[in-house]
């Protein structure tokens, strides 16, 4: 996958178009907090680790012979994973309690819509094969197949047009991403049945489980939010957004 040139262009334009989206929503904020940047930094290291475990958990079993495969395959639900996991990680060593996902849910379902932009180009992550229709679309082969990644495109391309929205009216604010989690890991679960992806038993694969793992860490961090929110600090204040 990482093997197309037009994906791996994608995926840098992506990681820099965030980069800058990352700046420009704090620094509409106030004074930049110099750990901002390590916290994007790490963000981009956890994501492209735990998008390495998952794929290789999910499929690595399968592909073990395709050392290509097995060198550039990626998942989005494991970077989610990974990615998350290292911020609040790298925040808490840093001492940081700013809320960094509103930042988060414009820059990931952007970054995702322009890497499905490149699954299509590398011809991956392609749905099942069914009856021809006028919503299927046709593979390499001629084959009419679900529209898996046009969907996926579908749905962050919505949500990033919700969270941009939210952001400008001050909708459910320090709690975007956490949504998105939640949102974007369901939707998962469902999708991936009209995907081709390999199975571990009855139809059921690692990416199923990946989905419902972005949706428990969904919940467990708005639930987490939702209190730190809600607790008075020393001054009587809130925990800063």
């Amino acid at each position: 996958m990482f093997g197309s040139p037009v994906y791996a262009l994608l995926s840098i334009a992506a990681i820099a178009i965030s980069a800058l989206v990352w700046d420009r929503f704090f620094a509409s904020r106030g004074p930049r907090d110099p750990r901002l940047l390590i916290v994007f930094l790490f963000a981009i290291v956890g994501a492209f680790v735990g998008a390495k475990v998952v794929f290789l958990a999910a499929e690595g079993w399968h592909l073990r012979g395709d050392w290509l495969a097995l060198a550039s395959g990626r998942s989005i639900t494991g970077a989610l994973i990974g990615g998350t996991l290292t911020v609040e990680i790298t925040k808490a060593r840093l001492g940081l309690a700013t809320a960094t996902g509103d930042a988060f849910a414009i820059t990931v379902p952007l970054s995702v819509a322009l890497g499905r932009i490149g699954c299509l180009a590398a011809g991956c992550c392609q749905g099942v094969e069914c009856e021809p229709a006028w919503w299927t679309v046709a593979d390499a082969h001629g084959h009419a197949r679900v529209p898996s990644v046009q969907l996926e495109m579908g749905f962050n391309a919505v949500f990033l047009l919700w969270s941009l929205a939210a952001a400008r009216l001050g909708w459910m604010a320090t709690q975007r991403f956490n949504i998105y989690l939640i949102a974007y890991g369901a939707f998962r679960f469902v999708h991936e049945y009209w995907r081709d992806d390999h199975r571990w038993f009855d139809g059921f694969g690692g990416y199923h489980a990946a989905a419902l793992a972005v949706f428990i860490l969904g919940v467990a961090m708005y639930m987490r939010r939702t209190r730190l929110n809600a607790a008075p600090s020393a001054g009587g204040s809130t925990v800063p957004a």
